[in-house]
C-alpha cells in the first residue's frame, strides 16, 4: 500500500523540539509501512492516514500546540487494541492513547512518526450494578453519561469535571479528574475500583479488583494520573454514590480577596466538609454572568459558592454553620439557593468558566496547579502583579477548597509574541505555586504544558524514580513519549536559563 504523503507536520509551540520530534524526510515511507501493517488489523474506514482526515487529532484541548499524527487508528473491540499496540511494538512505533480530547495539557497531543490510537468507538455501559453501587463502563463513556444511567436507580457517579458532557471516563482515569464536588467525594481514584486494558506489547492488564482491596503493590493508585504512559485503559469499573435528599447553595460576595481565602481556611477549620466550595475573581464572575445570568454579585472583589448535601436536616444545620463562619469572616452577602432550581443557576456559572471566557477572547490557556488553603489569597494578588510584568488579561477560577487553581490567562495565538508572554505567564503561576508550597499539577496532569516546571518541582534522584517506574511497564518508551517526565538535559538548560534571567537557579539543579 502506497498512502499519498500527507503535509509535513508541525507543532505550534515557542520550543517546537519541546513537544515533537523532527519529522524528517522519511515520513512517507514510514508511513507506508506503517499503515501497511494496521490495514491487515483494521477495516479501511478505522484507519486515517490522509492529512485532511487526521486534522481534528492534531491537538487536545491545548490548542496552542499542535503535531500531526503519522496514523490514526480507530479500534472497535479489545481485540484489535491489542493487534494495533503488537504491531505498533514489533515496528517500534510510538503510541498515544486518545479519548474525546478534552484535555488541557497536551496530553493527547499525538507523536509526529506515531499512532494515535482513538478509543471513542469504546462506548458502551456494560454493567450497572444498584447492590454493589458500581459500573462497569467502556474507557470512551462520557462522564455525564454514567450518571444519566444510573440516576433510575437513585445513584450516581461523583467526580464531575467542568468537561463532563464530553469527557470520557478513561480520559479522567489518565489524568486523575476532580470536579467541583471533589472536595467531599474526591478523585477518580477515590472512586475507581479497577482498571483493565493492554501493556505496550498488546497484554491483557488489570489494575485493582472487584473487591475493596487487591493482593499486591497498589498499582490502580500508579496507573490513575499516569497520563497514558504505563497503559491503553479499555474498561473501568467505578464506584456509585447514592443521590443525596437535598443540596443547597450559598452564594457569598467579599470585597476583599484575602477576606475570601481566609473564609475558606474559616470554614475547613471550623471541620465542615462542604460539597462544593469554589472560588471566582471580579473579572471570571463579570465573565461568566454575561454568558449565564447567575445573579452573581458583579461588585464583589470575590464570590465563593458554598454546598451542602445529604438528609434535610444535615443540610440545614450545615448551611447555618457555614453563613456563621462566612459572615465572620466579612462576607458583604450571603445568599441560599431557594431551590433546585436557583442551586443549579449559581453552578452554571461555574461551570460555564471556560466557554465564558472563550467569548471575551480569541483564545486562553487554563493552567492548573495547587497551593495550600492559607495562600490563596496571595497566590491571587501575585497574579495580579503577573498581568502587568506579561501585559495580559487573567481571569481566576478554582477549587478553593482544596486549593487547586485555574488561573485561565487570556491571549491571541494569532500574535506569536502573545502566545510566548502567556506560556511565561503560565510558567510563572506554576513556579510560584511551587514556591509557596503547592504543586504544579493537581488536575489536568502534566502533558507537554508543565514539562519544564516539572524541573523545578522534581529532584533529578526523583524524577529518575519516575522514569523508572516508567520503564517497568514500558522498557522501549512507546506509550505517550516526551510527556510528564523532563529529561535531566531539559532541566539542566531550564536551570541555565533561570541563570541567564538573572533568576535564581532553582535548588534542585545547582548541581548543573
Amino acid at each position: 500500500m502506497n498512502p499519498p504523503q500527507p503535509a509535513s507536520a508541525t507543532t505550534t509551540a515557542t520550543d517546537p523540539s519541546a513537544v515533537a520530534p523532527e519529522v524528517g524526510p522519511n515520513r512517507g515511507a514510514r508511513q507506508a509501512e506503517v499503515v501497511a501493517a494496521l490495514a491487515a488489523l483494521l477495516p479501511a474506514h478505522a484507519l486515517l492516514y490522509r492529512h485532511e482526515d487526521t486534522v481534528p487529532y492534531e491537538c487536545d484541548g491545548l490548542t496552542a500546540y499542535r503535531t500531526a499524527p503519522l496514523v490514526v487508528a480507530l479500534p472497535q473491540t479489545e481485540a484489535e487494541v491489542a493487534a494495533v499496540l503488537q504491531t505498533c511494538h514489533r515496528l517500534g512505533v510510538p503510541v498515544v492513547a486518545r479519548g474525546a480530547g478534552t484535555g488541557l495539557s497536551g496530553g493527547a497531543m499525538p507523536h509526529a512518526l506515531g499512532v494515535t490510537l482513538s478509543l471513542a468507538k469504546f462506548n458502551k455501559i456494560t454493567r450497572i450494578d444498584a447492590r454493589s453501587r458500581t459500573a462497569v463502563v467502556q474507557c470512551g463513556v462520557r462522564n455525564l453519561a454514567i450518571s444519566e444511567a444510573a440516576a433510575p436507580l437513585g445513584l450516581y457517579y461523583a467526580p464531575d469535571p467542568s468537561s463532563q458532557i464530553a469527557c470520557t471516563i478513561g480520559g479522567n482515569v489518565a489524568e486523575n479528574s476532580g470536579g467541583v464536588h471533589c472536595l467531599k467525594y474526591g478523585l477518580t481514584l477515590h472512586n475507581v475500583l479497577k482498571v483493565r486494558g493492554f501493556t505496550v506489547e498488546g497484554e491483557p492488564i488489570t489494575f485493582g479488583s472487584d473487591a475493596l482491596d487487591a493482593p499486591g503493590l497498589d498499582l490502580l493508585a500508579a496507573v490513575v494520573g499516569s497520563e497514558g504512559m504505563l497503559a491503553v485503559t479499555t474498561e473501568v469499573t467505578v464506584k456509585l454514590t447514592p443521590k443525596p435528599q437535598t443540596a443547597r447553595c450559598i452564594m457569598a460576595s467579599f470585597d476583599d480577596l484575602r477576606a475570601a481565602g481566609q473564609a475558606v481556611a474559616a470554614v475547613i477549620a471550623a471541620g465542615i466538609i462542604p460539597a462544593g466550595l469554589e472560588m471566582m475573581d471580579k473579572p471570571m464572575t463579570a465573565a461568566v454572568e454575561d454568558f449565564v445570568h447567575a445573579g452573581y454579585d458583579l461588585d464583589a472583589a470575590a464570590i465563593l459558592l458554598c454546598e451542602s448535601d445529604g438528609t434535610a436536616e444535615e443540610v440545614e444545620e450545615e448551611i447555618a454553620r457555614m453563613l456563621a463562619v462566612l459572615t465572620s469572616c466579612g462576607a458583604s452577602r450571603v445568599e441560599v439557593s431557594r431551590d433546585e432550581a436557583q442551586r443549579l443557576k449559581f453552578w452554571s456559572g461555574r461551570k460555564n468558566a471556560f466557554p465564558a471566557s472563550g467569548r471575551i477572547s480569541p483564545d486562553y490557556m487554563c493552567m492548573d496547579s495547587t497551593i495550600p488553603r492559607r495562600r490563596l489569597a496571595d497566590i491571587l494578588l501575585a497574579i495580579a502583579e503577573m498581568e502587568k510584568k506579561y501585559a495580559l488579561r487573567c481571569c481566576n477560577v478554582f477549587h478553593a477548597g482544596d486549593g487547586n487553581l485555574h488561573p485561565l490567562i487570556l491571549f491571541d495565538a494569532n500574535d506569536p509574541d502573545q502566545l510566548h508572554r502567556a506560556e511565561l505567564f503560565g510558567a510563572d503561576i506554576l513556579e510560584t505555586s511551587v514556591a509557596m508550597g503547592g504543586s504544579v499539577t493537581g488536575e489536568h496532569g502534566v502533558g507537554v504544558e508543565k514539562l519544564s516546571s516539572m524541573c523545578v518541582q522534581f529532584s533529578p534522584a526523583e524524577r529518575q524514580q519516575m522514569l523508572a517506574l516508567k520503564a517497568a511497564f514500558d522498557p522501549a518508551g512507546l506509550l505517550n513519549p516526551g510527556k510528564v517526565i523532563p529529561s535531566l538535559q531539559r532541566c539542566a538548560e531550564y536551570g541555565r536559563m533561570h541563570v541567564r534571567k538573572g533568576l535564581l537557579p532553582f535548588p534542585e539543579l545547582e548541581r548543573f
